[in-house]
């Protein structure tokens, strides 16, 4: 391999003052150009840009793909440009899983006709949610990886361009000055007395030597600021005119990011459909089988066009449930509960209720009564109370009574 050895060594030696003057402007010792105060937002609105891009660009990947070994998976095809293999979703795993155990417990008995309608609504589920991530993918993160890997390392390319060449404007205002204080001491300096031996005297030629040197190293100064200064304003405005960009880029983001909005409004309603029809699909299967288990001998078994609801029977049976002869207790309220229709109690914490439990009910709720008023109550609700804790509950109202009865005497 030819080397370029003249051109190694002028790089290095560029290298070695840049970051001698960029070091010398850190520690104070130099002075530094500045931009633009505009100049200077454009550039710190376009950090920011670059910043929150990369952190809601990854966050999002961890949305769509929560897995960080398949997230490695597609970025090693993504660098060897070769084409992701397909991959079924979670809910298609399951859905098939669900399918093959109702098929082997078999489709005719309830469990397994059960699970094949749930693998069949999962897999619908699966589609849309791979559905979803393809539109994400296309319309949202790739974008985003665009301006990321695209113009952000434009931008970053010209600013680095920029920054070297306002080192080098630097060095070139400080080599100038310089320039400027040896050209004066040169002029103002006091010759010597000159020897009469000599028809011109030495140190008046040494002297004029040294101020046409130094006048020719200020004309040679002043043209590399101008040309520095010139290079620096041109790369100047090529920056101006990227980081300027930034504002079409955050209308391009805007757009979107309103399109994922939108794919993910899709998916969450095509999800929340298909719960609900499998919901319905559950309940009639739970209601055939209810019917089909009763006797039709029974004409009793056999419900009535107009009967009431499940809700309104269970609130008639409870109006109806008269409490056992033994077995009620005494609870207190620990919470404040608020019935959910007509067959519940509502519940007020710290009050005292009676309750019992009825044959057939739920372990998880009881009958409770307060006063005239009857209704179901849920037991995690309640502080079931013995008859030593009762009265202890009540001596605070029999101390009052006694009070009462005692000043009226």
């Amino acid at each position: 391999m030819d080397f370029n050895v003249r051109k190694l060594a002028a790089d290095a030696g560029i290298f070695f003052s840049r970051a001698v003057q960029f070091t010398e402007e850190k520690l104070g010792q130099a002075e530094r150009t500045e931009l633009d105060a505009h100049f200077e937002n454009l550039l710190s609105r376009a950090d920011c840009t670059k910043n929150w891009t990369e952190k809601i660009y990854g966050q999002t990947e961890v949305l769509l793909q929560p897995n960080p070994g398949a997230r490695i998976e597609e970025f090693l095809y993504e660098k060897l440009e070769r084409k992701v293999p397909p991959r079924a979703t979670n809910g298609e795993i399951l859905g098939q899983y669900m399918l093959e155990a109702g098929k082997e417990f078999g489709a005719d008995t309830p469990y397994g006709s059960t699970l094949i309608q749930v693998a069949d609504c999962q897999r619908r589920l699966g589609g849309a949610e791979r559905e979803f991530l393809q539109t994400s993918s296309i319309s949202f993160l790739t974008p985003l990886r665009n301006f990321l890997e695209g113009d952000w390392r434009t931008i970053s390319k010209e600013r680095k361009l920029l920054e070297n060449l306002r080192l080098d404007l630097d060095a070139c205002k400080a080599r100038l000055k310089k320039a400027k204080a040896a050209e004066t001491k040169a002029a103002v300096r006091p010759r010597a007395v000159p020897d009469f031996q000599e028809t011109r005297p030495r140190n008046y030629v040494l002297s004029a030597s040294a101020s046409a040197l130094w006048h020719e190293e200020l004309n040679k100064a002043q043209h590399e600021l101008r040309v520095a200064q010139t290079e620096f304003d041109r790369q100047a405005e090529v920056t101006r005119l990227l980081v300027e960009g930034i504002s079409s880029t955050h209308v391009n983001h805007l757009r979107c990011l309103r399109e994922f909005v939108e794919a993910q409004a899709i998916y969450y309603n095509q999800c929340h459909q298909y719960m609900q029809e499998l919901q319905k699909e559950l309940g009639r299967a739970c209601t055939s089988s209810s019917v089909g288990d009763s006797d039709p001998a029974n004409p009793s078994a056999v419900l009535p066009l107009n009967s009431p609801s499940p809700l309104e029977t269970d609130a008639l049976q409870i109006e109806e449930v008269q409490p056992p002869a033994s077995g009620t207790r005494n609870a207190k309220v620990l919470y404040d509960y608020t019935a959910a229709d007509s067959s519940e109690l509502s519940l007020r914490a710290d009050e005292l209720i009676t309750v019992y439990h009825m044959p057939g009910m739920d372990s998880d709720w009881l009958i409770g009564e307060r006063g005239n008023q009857k209704g179901k109550v849920p037991v995690t609700y309640l502080e079931l109370l013995s008859w030593i804790c009762y009265c202890f509950e009540m001596l605070p109202l029999f101390f009052a009574l006694v009070c009462v009865l005692l000043w009226n005497i």
